[in-house]
């Protein structure tokens, strides 16, 4: 079973140009892009130093957003690697938890720019958001480790450890966002390829942000589509599917639909667009800024959109 059709309408006009708050808000992106993947480069178990400098950095930068942040430590091939937590706690509800994750670590061979420090840059605009606002419900910041091979879907995966402890815990987890691969938008006609049978009923332009879910996380998927297509005006695209289908589980949200969490994947495709990917050119200057900024802008309102009025 899979569903296409979505609320609201995906937006088709032409672009608006970029307010002053979307402008301030793509150069701090781009910054943080270039820190990740220009300065530190490939980071994974295999690049230790790298691995750790991107680690502090983000530490850093969440804790200029005033907002608590912790490591959580664990082992891998005898050595300490950490995800890395920022938290809001709600006002009202905080026992319902949103989390918002993205994986800091790049593919072997790879600086990562699009996989997956634009994820990680929205991440920490996103908990900036968050720590301004004062929210009913709880948001969790969370930056994941070895989330690319030889640790993707597998035990030590460093965000199928988080998903795990907190089942453990029996936290309410009622929403979780991956944040996987989101800075490259291309206008161009064939610029966009799928997986058989999504060629049947999804655009051959690459110019989408794309909602991904299982069909048990489906009601988020429809509630966050409909948020961000009423605060944004930037193409979108959703997609309930078995979560075995090509793609579908092909990032942290896959540990949390392992303990039946709902969760979402927010994405531009990836491979299925974007050439570099996974390769040495993919640099920050691949990265398309503008529709970065208009996507994490989006996201933002989801999100808090989410945390004030819940499912």
């Amino acid at each position: 079973m899979m569903m296409f059709r979505m609320p609201g309408e995906s937006y088709r006009a032409a672009l608006q140009p970029l307010t002053d708050t979307e402008k301030h808000l793509q150069e701090r992106l781009r910054g943080h892009v270039q820190v990740l993947a220009g300065e530190i480069g490939e980071r994974n178990l295999w690049r230790p130093k790298q691995l750790e400098a991107a680690g502090r950095y983000i530490e850093d930068q969440l804790k200029c957003s005033s907002l608590p942040v912790a490591r959580h430590h664990y082992q891998v091939e005898g050595r300490s690697v950490d995800n890395i937590e920022a938290v809001w706690v709600g006002t009202d509800r905080p026992g319902d938890i949103i989390v918002v994750g993205a994986h800091y670590d790049s593919v072997i061979g790879s600086p990562g720019a699009n996989d997956n420090g634009s994820g990680v840059a929205a991440l920490l605009e996103i908990a900036a958001i968050v720590a301004a606002r004062k929210l009913p419900r709880t948001v969790r910041l969370v930056a994941f480790v070895n989330e690319e091979p030889p640790f993707f879907m597998t035990p030590l995966m460093g965000s199928r450890v988080y998903a795990r402890r907190a089942r453990r815990a029996r936290e309410q987890i009622i929403a979780m966002f991956s944040l996987e691969t989101i800075g490259y938008y291309d206008d161009r006609a064939g610029s966009q390829r799928y997986p058989f049978p999504f060629t049947l009923f999804y655009p051959d332009t690459g110019n989408y942000i794309g909602f991904v879910s299982n069909l048990a996380s489906r009601h988020l998927l429809r509630r966050v589509l409909s948020s961000f297509r009423s605060h944004s005006r930037f193409p979108s695209e959703g997609v309930v599917a078995p979560g075995w289908l090509t793609g579908i589980g092909w990032s942290d949200h896959w540990s949390f639909w392992k303990e039946n969490y709902p969760a979402v994947m927010i994405t531009d495709t990836a491979l299925y667009r974007y050439a570099p990917y996974h390769t040495l050119n993919d640099t920050p200057e691949q990265i398309d800024y503008a529709g970065l900024a208009r996507v994490v802008a989006g996201i933002e309102q989801v999100v808090a959109d989410l945390a004030e009025n819940g499912l």
